[in-house]
């Protein structure tokens, strides 16, 4: 869902400054723009002198304006590069042994990781995501824990076993885990 958000976002705001790109660029050729567009012609500017004299006895306003935009700036650089960061593992390389190397869809080993975390004694739900290269993946669990369930035996299963199976299976000298375990939360019932 939030991935979908962000792109609809990112798709207004692109074809917000696109629209607005084009039609100063339109004034500034001389073409003809519709009558409340705000330029009318080659030599018109964002502020005019009335404009900047007005606000120049407040002493607030200049750093206000300037900080706003160099915050706006930082914002969508931040923006920018968090969408060129990739969350998950596409794929992980197998050493067949042969001297050849196989492809193993990262979501994939992220379902059978996560399969077997979840069906292990304690834990009501698994969420598994693969980071890092893909010769050498690391994996991000997060267990949430059924009320009665021990953290420390929960944990040491989940290294013994599922992280054990995934590493051996995928034939990776080292799979290194970071887990967060959460505690569900006790409801209480009334006794009749």
């Amino acid at each position: 869902m939030l991935r979908v958000v962000n792109r609809v976002l990112l798709g207004l705001v692109g074809l917000a400054l696109l629209c607005v790109g084009g039609g100063v660029l339109a004034t500034g050729l001389g073409v003809s723009v519709p009558s409340w567009w705000p330029y009318t012609g080659r030599k018109d500017v964002l502020l005019s002198d009335a404009d900047r004299d007005r606000w120049r006895e407040q002493s607030w306003w200049w750093p206000v304006v300037i900080a706003v935009l160099a915050a706006l700036v930082l914002l969508t650089l931040w923006w920018l590069l968090s969408q060129l960061r990739r969350a998950r593992l596409a794929e992980v390389l197998v050493d067949t042994g042969d001297g050849e190397g196989a492809l193993l869809r990262g979501r994939a080993m992220e379902d059978v990781l996560e399969s077997e975390a979840r069906s292990l004694d304690g834990v009501a739900r698994a969420r598994v995501r693969l980071t890092g290269r893909r010769t050498a993946p690391r994996a991000r669990v997060r267990l949430l824990l059924e009320p009665h369930a021990a953290p420390g035996r929960a944990l040491e299963r989940l290294t013994t076993e599922a992280v054990a199976h995934a590493r051996d299976s995928a034939g990776l000298a080292a799979l290194p885990t970071e887990a967060r375990l959460r505690a569900a939360k006790h409801r209480a019932q009334r006794v009749t």
